[in-house]
């Protein structure tokens, strides 16, 4: 799916932990966090598919997790993928892909892409992730 959906942009921490915790945190984070984070207002108003926001796309254990979704005004992927750092930590990326088709879909990027709220929503899941995976670690 990332080929037919224009590039965005890419975010990333390095993590201070081993890539098998940050895979964990990172599997929680987003196969339970995100779809209780989900306001169901918004995901009715928006139309989202799934409901909460995101599927799991792809899997590739201690690698790589896609997800996908779609909604009234775009279809979006979100690709987070983890290398090994120096030290033993681990870096982890979100790269981002979305198309936004017609005026309504234009309207909508200039709202989330333009403002930057994209840029901080997908930072807060990066340290979000980095938080569980270094809770209790030093």
């Amino acid at each position: 799916m990332t080929g037919s959906l224009p590039y965005i942009d890419e975010h990333a921490r390095v993590v201070a932990a081993p890539r098998s915790v940050v895979w964990a945190a990172l599997e929680q984070y987003a196969t339970h966090d995100l779809a209780e984070a989900a306001s169901p207002l918004i995901s009715r108003i928006l139309g989202t598919d799934p409901p909460g926001g995101f599927d799991v796309d792809e899997r590739i254990p201690g690698e790589r997790l896609a997800l996908t979704g779609r909604h009234h005004f775009s279809r979006y992927r979100l690709v987070f993928a983890l290398e090994d750092a120096a030290g033993g930590a681990t870096r982890l990326s979100a790269r981002s892909y979305a198309a936004f088709p017609g005026p309504h879909g234009a309207a909508y990027r200039l709202l989330v892409i333009g403002t930057r709220f994209h840029v901080v929503a997908t930072t807060r899941m990066l340290r979000t992730v980095r938080r569980r995976a270094t809770r209790g670690t030093s």
